[in-house]
């Protein structure tokens, strides 16, 4: 299992660094190239969501993604630092419900359902220490080259 690690500053002109690192990583694993624009598109989303968050909360931490290859599967995390940061989308949605919500709330929640459009197996936490998307597509071995 190999693991690449990517930190960047929370500024939007980082993200696409991050889908095109996300790309390559994902090609070497073996993902189908016909799902390689997925993954751009949620890396991207995801990376998005999290620069937004730190942005709005006032934070200068880096975000945080990390790219896991394995013999079946291909995985991606993109972790931010803000507390509570998935509470709504892993209870469903339904704390999102209020008429008191902000708009970066509905960014929030607009670029969580574009991701689990695009991402058969996504899973949204959070907790003390921040809130994480991770993201997984089917990957096969890449031929060895003689």
């Amino acid at each position: 299992m190999a693991t690449v690690e990517l930190r960047f500053s929370a500024l939007p002109e980082h993200v696409r660094t991050a889908r095109l690192v996300a790309a390559a990583v994902a090609r070497r694993a073996g993902v189908d190239e016909a799902v390689l624009d997925e993954v751009r598109l949620a890396v991207g989303e995801a990376c998005s969501r999290a620069v937004g968050l730190h942005e709005s909360h006032g934070l200068s931490a880096p975000v945080r993604v990390v790219l896991i290859e394995d013999e079946k599967k291909f995985s991606i995390e993109v972790g931010d630092e803000v507390t509570g940061s998935g509470a709504a989308a892993a209870a469903g949605g339904e704390e999102s419900a209020g008429a008191g919500e902000s708009d970066a709330e509905g960014e929030d929640e607009m670029g969580l359902a574009v991701i689990s459009g695009l991402v058969d197996d996504v899973e949204v936490t959070s907790g003390e220490g921040g809130g994480r998307i991770r993201m997984s597509w089917p990957a096969h071995a890449a031929p060895i080259l003689p």
